[in-house]
């Protein structure tokens, strides 16, 4: 199977080791260059955050496929504060003028303080996922009804809906790791997308979600979402992940944030920080920005030379993972360091791999 590559464009050049946390604030400057370096670098998408205090994720991708001509764009969307059958319009709009290249990362939202901000206030956990499966449902439909429907369920209440505007193109991402989030993504996701763990927990997570699919009738790609940490030498690699866990602490600390005792509200960061119980965990993987942060996001990494990070990914790759989400500590050189030395690595041995072997899904 193909192995694609996926950015980061995070609207500025900043991360967890210059604050005590992700600032979001719009640098263009640093959005057109992260466009131009990731492009070049042979990335097959960069993700578009979304959170409640975020520029505008539709809109920035839109802005970056017209100044790009081959890079895709992962939007990550929020169920629940759009209209189903208006936000299938708006992304079939950007996959007709992108040419295909647009996905969408369904991001249910588990922090109830973070959903307040928009005016999420009451919502349970469950209810939240169940207002997702509804949303999905009306936005596949909206995508491929042949003539006007109506629907009638818990949280939407729609009459005669239809579409001049359909995607040719448009792959649907889910990640979360409750038995809500893998029901969800076997009745919907194309990709279901997920953090950095062990190789047996990521084997574990595989065979649930894509018994879920199974399920419903359906298969299911993954991805697997990284920090890579590469330098000439593993030593060198090494004494890097110790720099960025000193500095990311350092940060925490005056910004009176917590570095230990966390109590995440999501099932996926629980889960991550059990595997962050561990420093470093089978032959690559580190946890240290994860125990500090309470495995806040995309908070793992793999270390090592670029040989040693591609053998890493590799792996994972042979469990399945198709697409890996990678972003580094300093956003723009790393991005440009895994474009020359090491996604050239993971393609030649993707590309052995398969030559070897019947290919396996993914």
């Amino acid at each position: 199977m193909p192995v694609n590559f996926i950015g980061y464009i995070g609207f500025n050049n900043r991360s967890e080791i210059h604050a005590g946390v992700r600032g979001r604030s719009l640098d263009r400057d640093y959005v057109n260059e992260a466009l131009r370096v990731q492009e070049e670098g042979g990335f097959d998408r960069v993700l578009i955050p979304f959170g409640s205090n975020s520029p505008e994720s539709q809109i920035v991708a839109a802005y970056g496929a017209a100044r790009t001509s081959r890079l895709g764009f992962l939007v990550a969307h929020r169920p629940g504060f759009t209209q189903p059958t208006l936000a299938a319009r708006q992304f079939a709009t950007l996959d007709q003028l992108s040419q295909g290249r647009v996905a969408v990362h369904i991001i249910t939202g588990g922090a109830d303080e973070e959903m307040a901000r928009d005016g999420d206030v009451g919502t349970t956990k469950a209810e939240r996922y169940a207002r997702s499966d509804e949303y999905l449902g009306i936005l596949r439909q909206e995508w491929s009804a042949t003539k006007p429907f109506d629907h009638d369920g818990a949280f939407y209440h729609i009459r005669q809906a239809t579409s001049d505007v359909r995607p040719d193109n448009l792959p649907v991402f889910f990640g979360g790791t409750s038995a809500e989030a893998i029901d969800v993504a076997g009745r919907h996701a194309d990709v279901y997308a997920t953090w950095g763990e062990t190789l047996d927990a990521t084997r574990e997570i595989i065979s649930r979600a894509r018994a879920s699919a199974a399920r419903h009738g359906r298969t299911i790609g993954f991805s697997l979402s990284l920090r890579p940490v590469i330098a000439d030498t593993e030593g060198a690699a090494w004494k890097r992940a110790d720099e960025i866990v000193e500095q990311v602490r350092a940060n925490r600390e005056k910004a009176g944030l917590p570095t230990s005792g966390h109590r995440p509200p999501n099932d996926g960061s629980r889960r991550l920080l059990d595997t962050a119980s561990a420093l470093r965990r089978d032959a690559r993987l580190w946890t240290g920005v994860a125990q500090l942060t309470g495995a806040a996001g995309n908070s793992t990494g793999l270390v090592g030379t670029p040989e040693q990070v591609a053998d890493a990914l590799v792996e994972y790759y042979k469990l399945g993972i198709g697409n890996f989400l990678i972003r580094g500590f300093d956003p723009l050189a790393d991005a440009e360091v895994y474009g020359r030395d090491l996604i050239p690595l993971v393609r030649e041995r993707v590309a052995a791999l398969d030559a070897q072997r019947p290919a396996v899904a993914g």
